[in-house]
C-alpha cells in the first residue's frame, strides 16, 4: 500500500469518527479530542504564542479552498493567503488540521485550533459566533448533476417546487443553510461526507443534485456543473477567529489589507481559479448580513 493511499484512508477514518487530522510538515496524527497547544489558556496573547509555536488552522481538504498534498503540505487559496499574511506578522509556522465543517466553530471555541481557513462562508449565524477577517474570496453556488442534467435542476426554487428531488450537502456547510433557509423539507436534503462523496452519491443515483460552490464542483471528474444558481446567495469567506482574539485579528487585518493591494495576492487567487477583482470593496459586514 502506498503512503498516499494510507494517508487518505487515515483522513477519512478520522473524520468518520468525528475526529481531526493534524498535519505539520510530514507528520500526521489523528485523535477524537485535542487540548492544549498555542490556543490554550496561558502563555500570553495569540500573536506572541503564534510567533513562538506557530498558528494552527482548521481546513476542510476541499479544493480549491483548501488542499492537503500527498506529502502533508497544506495549501489551497485560504491557507496560502493565511501563510503569506502570517509571514508578514513574523509567524513562520502554519499547521493545518483537517476537520468536518460542522466541527470547525466548536473546535475553535474549544481551542483545538487558532483560526479557521477553510472556505467557511460568512453568514449571520456564524458571524455571531466568530470574528472574520477582511474578505479574501467571493463565491457563487452551483449544482453538480449527472451529464445532461436529466432532472433539469437549475434553481433553489426548482428544489422547493419538486419534492421528489434529492439534493446532497456537506453537513454544517453553507449549502445546508441555503436549503434550510429556503424551507426545503429535511427529507429532500441528503448528507454526504465531502465533495468526492457527493459525486459518488450522484453517480450512484442516491441524489439528483449536489449543492456546492461552483469552483469546488469544477474540481470533480464526471460531474456536470450548472451555471451559478441565480436564487442562491452570493457569499465569501476569510479566516475566522475567536472574538477574544480581537487584538490578533486587528493586526492580521492590517497586514491582509496591505497584501491584498500587492500582485502576490492576485496570483494566489488566480492560481486557484478565483477572480481577485470581485473582492474589491466587499466588506465583512456585508457578507455577515447573509441569512442563515
Amino acid at each position: 500500500m502506498s503512503t498516499d493511499i494510507s494517508r487518505r484512508q487515515l483522513f477519512r477514518g478520522a473524520l468518520a469518527l468525528g475526529g481531526v487530522v493534524a498535519v505539520g510538515g510530514s507528520l500526521v496524527a489523528c485523535s477524537t479530542t485535542e487540548t492544549g497547544g498555542p490556543g490554550a489558556e496561558g502563555g500570553g496573547g495569540l500573536l506572541e504564542r503564534a510567533k513562538q509555536q506557530g498558528l494552527r488552522i482548521a481546513i476542510g481538504n476541499e479544493p480549491p479552498y483548501t488542499e492537503l498534498s500527498p506529502d502533508g503540505t497544506v495549501t489551497g487559496v485560504e491557507p496560502d493567503v493565511v501563510r503569506a499574511v502570517c509571514e508578514r506578522m513574523g509567524i513562520s509556522k502554519v499547521e493545518g488540521i483537517v476537520s468536518g465543517y460542522d466541527a470547525m466553530i466548536p473546535g475553535l471555541k474549544a481551542n483545538r485550533w487558532d483560526t479557521i481557513a477553510a472556505g467557511l462562508f460568512m453568514k449571520e449565524s456564524r458571524c455571531r459566533e466568530v470574528a472574520y477577517a477582511s474578505p479574501v474570496i467571493v463565491s457563487t453556488e452551483s449544482f453538480g448533476v449527472r451529464p445532461g442534467n436529466p432532472k433539469d435542476v437549475l434553481t433553489i426554487a426548482d428544489v422547493k417546487e419538486r419534492q421528489d428531488l434529492r439534493v446532497g450537502v456537506v453537513p454544517g456547510g453553507f449549502e445546508q443553510g441555503i436549503l434550510e433557509t429556503a424551507g426545503i423539507p429535511a427529507a429532500q436534503i441528503v448528507n454526504v461526507t465531502d465533495a468526492r462523496g457527493g459525486a459518488d452519491a450522484l453517480n450512484a443515483d442516491r441524489i439528483d443534485a449536489f449543492l456546492l460552490p461552483t469552483l469546488s464542483l469544477r474540481e470533480l471528474d464526471g460531474v456536470e456543473v450548472t451555471d451559478p444558481i441565480p436564487d442562491a446567495p452570493k457569499t465569501g469567506s476569510s479566516a475566522a477567529f475567536r472574538p477574544e482574539d480581537q487584538d490578533f485579528l486587528d493586526a492580521y487585518n492590517v497586514e491582509l489589507e496591505k497584501f491584498k493591494a500587492e500582485p502576490a495576492f492576485a496570483e494566489i487567487l488566480e492560481k486557484w481559479g478565483f477572480d481577485p477583482t470581485v473582492v474589491a470593496g466587499v466588506t465583512t459586514e456585508e457578507l455577515c448580513a447573509v441569512d442563515g
